[in-house]
């Protein structure tokens, strides 16, 4: 159980904070889903969104008013498209 403060402040149980790696400083998004729950997420910090980042290919593609592309100057682009 959590009380609000007269500030509207929550607290986060410590053992909810330490399973889920919460520290202080840490970005959360709150939401409220169709069943009227407020639902809290971690959002991701500079270092993990450069993580999640780093892997996704660049590749500079070139598409024509008809929408299509050179396949010789974008090899990597169709299947990025198709297969994420």
């Amino acid at each position: 159980m959590s009380k609000i403060s007269s500030k509207g402040q929550v607290v986060i149980p410590a053992p909810f904070r330490k399973a889920l790696h919460l520290n202080s400083g840490d970005e959360l998004s709150v939401t409220v889903n169709s069943d009227n729950e407020i639902v809290l997420k971690k959002q991701p910090t500079a270092l993990e969104w450069h993580d999640l980042m780093k892997d996704i290919p660049t590749e500079v593609v070139d598409i024509d008013k008809n929408g299509h592309y050179d396949e010789k100057k974008s090899p990597d682009f169709h299947d990025w498209m198709v297969n994420g």
